[in-house]
């Protein structure tokens, strides 16, 4: 694999030999020149093939290359549209059935949360910790809300046999 060079700020992007950071909308993306998706997260630190095994995932080509996509640009947000619009980007080929499918898998293992507005889009959250988040709904977009800032109280006791595992709190902004 290249060696890279430290980073230097510049002009709003970080640079390195043949890597680039920058942000795009909330995003912060990640372009390595000449490596695949997996070596791309591999150098943002994320071994890919490794955190599938041990959510006991099989690493196919296409898990790697899409969990590359979510996990090598730090927490996130993603729809199965999104993903799939990136990783056609990369040059990944893969159907959108396929990456419905392996978000849900990753759901399953417990690599990923998801997060149902209003019924009608589910979003895959990288950060799998209890937290709640706004949803801006002019843009389509989630944001996490810091904290504890949210407190809820007067919870009913769950039947006997089940535990409460999380609370989602998703607070919707429109503009004034």
């Amino acid at each position: 694999m290249k060696a890279l060079r430290r980073f230097a700020v510049s002009g709003g992007a970080w640079r390195g030999v043949g890597l680039e950071r920058c942000w795009a909308g909330n995003v912060l993306r990640t372009k390595v020149d000449g490596f695949s998706a997996e070596h791309a997260a591999m150098i943002m630190g994320v071994d890919v093939s490794r955190l599938l095994r041990r959510a006991g995932l099989r690493p196919t080509r296409q898990r790697v290359a899409l969990a590359a996509l979510l996990f090598g640009n730090g927490d996130r947000h993603v729809t199965a549209e999104i993903l799939h619009e990136e990783a056609v980007k990369a040059g990944e080929r893969v159907s959108l059935a396929t990456v419905y499918n392996t978000l849900h898998q990753f759901q399953h293992a417990g690599l990923l949360r998801e997060i149902a507005i209003g019924g009608q889009r589910a979003y895959f959250d990288t950060n799998i910790s209890n937290h709640n988040h706004f949803f801006v709904e002019a843009e389509g977009r989630l944001v996490d809300i810091p904290g504890s800032s949210i407190r809820v109280d007067g919870l009913p006791e769950p039947p006997e046999h089940l535990k409460i595992s999380h609370i989602d709190v998703v607070v919707r902004l429109v503009r004034k």
